[in-house]
């Protein structure tokens, strides 16, 4: 951890050392030209003659040794435009330099930066890849919640088959309905191998994970119990396709590759796609009912992970270098998560504080002014 420290700062520790030997280069020339004429010189503040015919420029070196490194920062690929709107304003505002954010799957970010990537603040749709068992020994143990999200499922209006458009007319009635019956019909027929479904690879995307717990929670509420209802058919009649995250299957779904697509709404959204929506039950998008979601869960190579509410979340790895200038972020994301509502997502009215230490003084400060409320501990 100290050695990224040290290779982020390297540049600026150079370029003061740079200064240090310009100014003292400075002083001598000044001093000898004092002592040789007897007067008193000036040595202007733009350039000054040195044996190597150097020219150094005062303002340049100020600005230069007083500028920040851009805050860095990783997200989750659902969600970089919502993550560069609030970096361009945090930067905006407060005049501290932004790095273009990097995105993936969530678990993919976490991976990354375990294994060192540079990175100053992390946003994740996954609460799980902020703690320890994703940012391993660089996990600060604490993250903050500050919007909601819900699973849909997009289809393209340009490249819809026979099949997928009786799908969809199926969904209208269940939804008018509200029926049990018309519902497994539905989502019987999704799955029955007579459209090519998009979902995304659940060990490096969340939303492909959550994509297999809403087929689990349907089955329950829908096929009388059974959570592998509709999961077990999909994957015997191999009508799912996957990519490394949703937002790479939103071409194949544009081009007709595949005609429906698993994705958040607020991605739907910003991707202007078509989608039927789905009940609260089944959508993972309501955190009245995360004790309901949590009894469906999936079980890959990373291990066994629960359902739970979909929440946007951030937090500062330890690897972190810009660590004031990221608390600062992380107070500015708390203070302006209603703009995110413009993009689809449900910014929660009090932000949620998951942690296993205490916060740092800033955070803490922000639960005691009631921004942000104690949500239990970090998985």
């Amino acid at each position: 951890m100290t050695l990224l420290k040290v290779a982020r700062r390297g540049v600026s520790t150079a370029i003061i050392a740079a200064i240090v030997i310009a100014v003292i280069a400075v002083s001598v020339a000044a001093y000898t030209v004092s002592t040789t004429s007897g007067k008193t010189t000036t040595v202007t503040s733009t350039k000054t003659a040195t044996s190597a015919s150097i020219s150094v420029s005062t303002s340049t070196l100020v600005s230069t040794s007083v500028a920040l490194a851009p805050l860095l920062s990783y997200s989750a690929d659902a969600y970089a435009i919502e993550a560069t709107a609030l970096l361009n304003g945090f930067s905006q505002s407060t005049g501290v330099p932004v790095a273009p954010v990097k995105s993936g799957g969530s678990f993919a970010d976490a991976n990354q930066i375990a294994a060192g990537a540079p990175d100053d603040v992390f946003i994740s749709v996954a609460l799980s890849a902020t703690g320890p068992a994703y940012l391993k020994n660089l996990s600060s143990n604490w993250a903050i919640g500050f919007a909601s999200d819900q699973m849909v499922l997009a289809y393209s209006n340009s490249t819809q088959t026979s099949a997928a458009t009786g799908i969809i007319n199926l969904d209208n009635t269940a939804e008018r309905s509200n029926a049990t019956a018309d519902w497994n019909s539905f989502y019987a027929s999704l799955t029955s191998g007579s459209v090519r479904i998009g979902i995304s690879n659940p060990v490096s995307d969340p939303a492909g994970l959550r994509s297999w717990l809403v087929l689990e929670a349907a089955g329950y509420l829908y096929s009388g119990g059974n959570q592998q209802a509709y999961v077990s058919p999909l994957l015997q009649n191999k009508g799912n396709v996957t990519g490394t995250n949703a937002a790479a299957l939103v071409a194949p779904l544009q081009a007709g590759q595949i005609q429906f697509l698993f994705i958040y709404k607020s991605a739907a959204v910003t991707d202007k796609l078509s989608f039927l929506t789905l009940d609260s039950h089944v959508n993972l998008g309501s955190s009245n009912l995360s004790s309901f979601y949590s009894k469906f869960s999936y079980e890959d190579s990373a291990g066994t992970t629960k359902g739970a509410a979909i929440a946007l979340c951030i937090t500062i790895p330890l690897s972190a270098v810009d660590t004031v200038e990221a608390l600062e972020f992380v107070q500015y994301v708390v203070h302006n998560a209603k703009s995110l509502s413009t993009y689809g997502l449900v910014p929660f009215a009090t932000a949620m504080l998951y942690s296993n230490v205490p916060p740092p003084a800033s955070i803490q400060a922000l639960v005691s002014q009631g921004l942000i409320a104690e949500a239990g501990a970090l998985p």
